[in-house]
């Protein structure tokens, strides 16, 4: 075993033993590893189901459902977009619009030079501030397509300038 596989376990072990809730399910041992990683790696299927004493064809239909996880790392930075009722009756579709164009994606996922994860949100919990936007977890509120430019302009290791 290499010592990147050793961290990994380790991680994946640890966010599972860190679930503070009486009751550990299946959703909640997901949720802890993808909070604590970023994604759901093959190895964290199998530690559920080990650890919760299932099978993991249970644990991955689990974590198949819902659309949030992911099974691959995500990039250096990830951006969000609220499209939520009120974001959306502020303006978002037009950041939504803007962020595609300039990051040069069709649709939400992960641009090609691995530097920014783009996902739409359906609430960031902020509808008082919309439209707003979620850069590396630090939310955004009353933004503008140029300002959300300026913010995606300013992100580390981002080559993507317009």
């Amino acid at each position: 075993m290499t010592t990147k596989n050793k961290k990994l376990l380790d991680d994946i072990e640890e966010a599972i033993k860190s679930q503070k809730r009486p009751t550990i399910t299946v959703l909640s041992s997901l949720l802890a590893i993808q909070d604590h990683i970023g994604y759901i790696p093959d190895e964290a299927i199998t530690a559920v189901a080990t650890s919760l004493k299932t099978s993991k064809n249970a644990v991955f239909n689990v974590a198949s459902f819902y659309p949030n996880f992911r099974f691959t790392p995500p990039n250096t930075n990830s951006v969000e977009v609220c499209w939520g009722p009120t974001c959306h009756l502020l303006g978002a579709s037009k950041i939504l619009e803007n962020i595609l164009k300039i990051l040069n994606i069709e649709e939400e996922g992960d641009t090609e030079d691995g530097k920014i994860s783009f996902r739409f949100n359906t609430c960031l919990g902020a509808c008082s501030q919309g439209p707003v936007i979620s850069v590396n977890h630090e939310l955004f509120g009353n933004m503008t397509s140029s300002e959300a430019t300026a913010l995606i302009n300013k992100l580390p290791n981002s080559k993507t300038k317009h």
